[in-house]
């Protein structure tokens, strides 16, 4: 491979005031992420302490391998909604290392309302297990929770994708061989008890832990049986009387260790079979990202330089250099994993989509991981391209892209809109991880773009009335629109919906990619089929 040549000069006033505006955003979004994580109430924290209980996160720390990364997924869910009353959406999921082992871990927060579960939670959960399945992680079910906040239930449990779906996925991922393994640290709650009563393992701290069906006040207000949360359902009860659980704990850090040791028995499996090389650190400063990422997306940014930045020794086998330059592809490493990166340069012609699809069929014909950079207005309009047939190539690229059987990734460094935001591997496309830069913008167009596009839509229903818009009713509409787009294109809209798995800062991206191939490792690569290309 060829190392990337940089053009970037790093002492530029251009270079040092770009940097200084994205230190700005990636200030505020660390400001926003540190308020998120100590965000239940004092007094909540305080009483869940005093009960000898350990907080979600701190649970975590100890139950996986020490001086080993945690990627926490969503931590921002539902960010913005219910008055900022469930951070990080009431639950902490995310991947880790067990006994040298990738597992997926998915804990109740006791200290937002009670573990209890509102859509955002409901989503995140379920993507968790979703990540789970995709990459053949055992999970761990740290289960503190008071089931559905019940304020919200005619949100949460009656549709597919609500609470019921939990129990699902449990069914699908005991199917596959995916171990399973239950912690009751606190509350176990209706339709929650089917938690640990539907995996391989489960472990209940006494005078702690709880499950049941239905809690005593709707025991006695059902039969008139009057019975303590003890009596019914407590850790004694399930390990020697119900065997609703197997293994009883005397708090949280002995739970967390028998789960430890559970995770010592097993079974070992192969990982798919890559080519590794050695890794080595970018040739440039991953810092320097911080005066190249785009915080003005009508700037263009030259997607080399941030690939430069991110793969192994800055070296980079470019595929069809010369030919639809609006789109990068080619081959690199990100500490030692080989990848085939695409990355946008500009919006997509003919010639681009056709590269990427033929980019994609070399990669998955040869069994190496997609990674797709985002900084994308989307396709080319306008009738020469109509007529050149934009619609049928853009519809080979988002063929292969849907269809590629290696695990894909993406991360969105700019803007992402339109249709491009498909072809390059976005939500609904199924990358195994999805993440946004902290500067980074996504909806359907720009701003300025769907405001002209909605006045001119106003305009001609106006004149087919026979009337005419005035020019403070357009510049009042067009307000109203920028304004629109740039709360609902802004990334805390996006993570706090889950429409991605977290905001990054750029110095991890690679880190963050490598943890992510690591993983998907744990699944054989299924080989690819593509339907009908419209040649």
């Amino acid at each position: 491979m060829f190392r990337i040549k940089s053009s970037i000069d790093t002492q530029s006033k251009e270079f040092r005031e770009n940097k200084k505006t994205f230190l700005k955003t990636l200030k505020n979004y660390r400001k926003i992420l540190e308020e998120v994580h100590h965000g239940a109430s004092k007094s909540s924290v305080e009483r869940h302490k005093k009960r000898g209980k350990l907080l979600a996160r701190e649970r975590i720390d100890l139950l996986l391998d020490p001086n080993t990364p945690f990627l926490e997924l969503s931590p921002l869910a539902a960010y913005g909604e219910y008055k900022n009353q469930f951070p990080s959406a009431g639950i902490v999921t995310g991947v880790g290392v067990i006994h040298g082992r990738e597992a997926m871990l998915i804990a109740n927060d006791a200290t937002v309302k009670g573990g209890t579960y509102v859509k955002e939670t409901i989503k995140k959960h379920l993507r968790a297990q979703q990540v789970a399945m995709e990459n053949h992680l055992p999970c761990v079910y740290l289960v503190d929770s008071g089931g559905i906040f019940l304020p919200e239930q005619a949100n949460v449990f009656a549709d597919r994708e609500n609470f019921g779906r939990f129990f699902y996925n449990q069914a699908r991922l005991s199917s596959l061989g995916i171990p399973q393994i239950s912690i009751v640290m606190g509350s176990c709650t209706a339709g929650g008890a089917y938690v640990p009563a539907m995996s391989d393992e489960t472990i209940i701290v006494k005078d702690q832990g709880t499950i049941f069906i239905g809690g005593p006040p709707l025991v006695k207000a059902a039969t008139g049986e009057v019975v303590s949360p003890e009596e019914l359902g407590g850790a004694f009860v399930h390990t020697s009387v119900s065997g609703v659980a197997d293994h009883l704990a005397e708090n949280d850090a002995h739970a967390l260790q028998i789960c430890r040791n559970i995770f010592e028995t097993l079974a070992f499996k192969e990982k798919h079979p890559l080519a590794l090389s050695s890794g080595e650190d970018p040739y440039y400063d991953p810092e320097e990202l911080y005066g190249i990422a785009p915080v003005d997306l009508r700037k263009p940014v030259d997607a080399r330089e941030i690939i430069a930045r991110i793969v192994d020794g800055s070296y980079f086998q470019e595929f069809k250099a010369n030919y639809a330059p609006t789109l990068v592809t080619g081959f690199a490493n990100i500490m030692g994993y080989p990848v085939g990166i695409l990355a946008n340069n500009g919006v997509l012609f003919s010639e681009s989509s056709l590269k990427g699809a033929h980019f994609i069929e070399l990669c998955t014909s040869r069994g190496i991981p997609l990674v797709f950079l985002q900084n994308i207005t989307g396709f080319i309009v306008g009738k020469q391209y109509e007529h050149g047939g934009i619609a049928k190539d853009g519809a080979k690229f988002v063929h292969a892209v849907a269809n590629a059987n290696v695990p894909k990734f993406t991360v969105i460094f700019g803007g992402s809109f339109g249709a491009g935001n498909y072809a390059m591997a976005g939500r609904a496309y199924d990358p195994r991880l999805l993440f946004m830069w902290p500067n980074a913008r996504i909806s359907v167009m720009g701003g300025e773009q769907a405001s002209g596009v909605l006045i001119q839509v106003k305009e001609e229903q106006l004149a087919a009335k026979g009337e005419k818009m005035k020019a403070s009713e357009r510049k009042k509409l067009k307000e109203e629109i920028l304004k629109n787009y740039r709360e609902e294109g802004s990334i805390y809209y996006s993570t706090s919906r889950i429409w991605d798995d977290g905001i990054i800062d750029p110095l991890d991206t690679r880190k963050i990619l490598a943890m992510g191939i690591a993983m998907s490792l744990n699944k054989p690569f299924p080989d690819t089929k593509y339907g009908i290309f419209r040649m």
